[in-house]
């Protein structure tokens, strides 16, 4: 062969070489990869219905949680509901009916038992069975009663609870009703009772309350162990009605009487209310000639009626002594007030009086004297009201009443330092848009 087509085949089989060395270098590179492709797939056309499912089931050890091992009581707790009793509130902590019985018949919890209330906690002690260790139970007044259960018996004892008084300021303002917005508010109705009251002198809230006025409150809660028990006093409140801020503080002078002025030293305690009932409205004025709606002719009507639901709550208008309180002719049942200086009070048509309201018996402005009804001549329950000085009837709701007497010159001093914190934190509460501030 010659010389020259050596040199050519040499030079082609050495480039079939290196082709040759280059596909199998990347096939065999490429093995690992497509191994783990067909790991993971099927080829087509792969029949998989003579597979059989296979289950496996293998026991895994669950760590010991903390205090697990030392676990063998409950803890079980329970609120008293309305119509509940104490067996039927025990009943719902799954304590064991014999130790029910048992716990009834000890002196302590038998007590306790007639006089429970509603949104009291039972806290109880049992074990996985049932029986009772211990029982802590909320009282109306006073600590909490804790039951032991030692041997045969049980040992009550009072608990060392904690308790405090904290002040909660909060603010709301009116859409259709005083009661809906300090609902609205989280206010509690003993404080919404209480300023209704103190500035009813100011406010008519029959007939003065305007959408869009608001109000600001600071009152005191009890709490014991960190939970509120009840609410405690009105400290100090403001309520601006059609643009007018009327304010109120609290103020215990050095015997411990309590009553409420202006943040300036006036006494907001008027010689008389403007109204007996809290909420109601008029149904028929004062009037020297009215035709009677039962009798059916014209005649003078001496008062005012307040049309208010049966058993409405009736107030003294200032502070008098009890003339009369029994059944007279149209009155039905009524209550006759003698204040100072020849000011008398009527009030009629009642379906009942107060406990212990009687001639002779000293009353202070807003105490119960008894409930609305429709005794005597009366179409429907209500309240006629009256005021006579000097035995002559005056319009209830025109005729100048007699004041009381303002704040002592030396008690300026000690008076302000009580509540001039209270009318600092109402202009705070004025100038936020908070709601509560706790």
């Amino acid at each position: 062969m010659p010389l020259t087509k050596l040199r050519i085949l040499t030079y082609r089989m050495t480039g079939a070489e290196r082709r040759f060395s280059l596909r199998t270098l990347v096939a065999l590179s490429s093995l690992p990869l497509f191994g783990v492709v067909a790991a993971f797939g099927l080829a087509p056309d792969t029949t998989t219905t003579d597979i059989t499912p296979e289950t496996i089931t293998e026991a895994i050890a669950l760590p010991t949680l903390a205090g697990a091992a030392n676990s063998g009581t409950f803890e079980r707790e329970t609120v008293i509901q309305s119509g509940d009793t104490i067996a039927s509130a025990l009943g719902r902590l799954k304590i064991d009916e014999l130790e029910i019985q048992r716990l009834l018949a000890t002196d302590a919890v038998r007590q306790l038992a007639t006089n429970i209330r509603a949104g009291k906690h039972i806290q109880a002690t049992t074990t996985p069975d049932g029986q009772l260790l211990s029982i802590r139970f909320e009282r109306r007044d006073g600590p909490t009663l804790t039951v032991l259960h030692q041997g045969d018996s049980y040992i009550a004892q009072d608990s060392s609870d904690q308790v405090e008084s904290r002040v909660v300021m909060r603010s709301g303002h009116i859409v259709s009703s005083l009661y809906g917005a300090t609902d609205s508010a989280g206010i509690p109705d003993k404080i919404a009772d209480k300023m209704a009251e103190t500035f009813s002198t100011n406010i008519d809230f029959r007939e003065d309350l305007r959408r869009g006025d608001t109000f600001s409150v600071i009152y005191t809660v009890n709490y014991r162990n960190g939970e509120p028990i009840s609410t405690g006093n009105l400290l100090a409140a403001e309520f601006v009605n059609a643009g007018k801020a009327y304010r109120v503080v609290l103020y215990r002078d050095a015997s411990g009487h309590e009553s409420y002025y202006t943040p300036e030293g006036l006494s907001l305690k008027k010689g008389f209310l403007r109204s007996p009932l809290e909420f109601s409205r008029v149904t028929s004025n004062f009037s020297s000639s009215r035709m009677h709606p039962v009798l059916g002719y014209a005649r003078a009507h001496t008062g005012v009626d307040f049309g208010a639901p049966t058993g409405t709550r009736v107030k003294a208008t200032g502070d008098a002594t009890v003339e009369f309180a029994g059944r007279r002719g149209g009155y039905g049942n009524l209550v006759i007030l003698r204040h100072q200086n020849g000011y008398e009070t009527y009030y009629g048509h009642l379906s009942a009086f107060a406990p212990g309201i009687r001639r002779g018996r000293a009353v202070n402005q807003g105490d119960v004297i008894a409930y609305v009804g429709a005794t005597g001549v009366a179409t429907g329950p209500h309240l006629h009201y009256e005021v006579r000085i000097a035995g002559k009837p005056y319009n209830p709701l025109s005729v100048k009443l007699p004041g009381s007497p303002p704040l002592a010159a030396a008690q300026r001093t000690r008076f302000l330092q009580q509540t001039a914190n209270w009318s600092d934190k109402l202009g705070l509460l004025r100038g936020t848009n908070l709601a509560a501030l706790d």
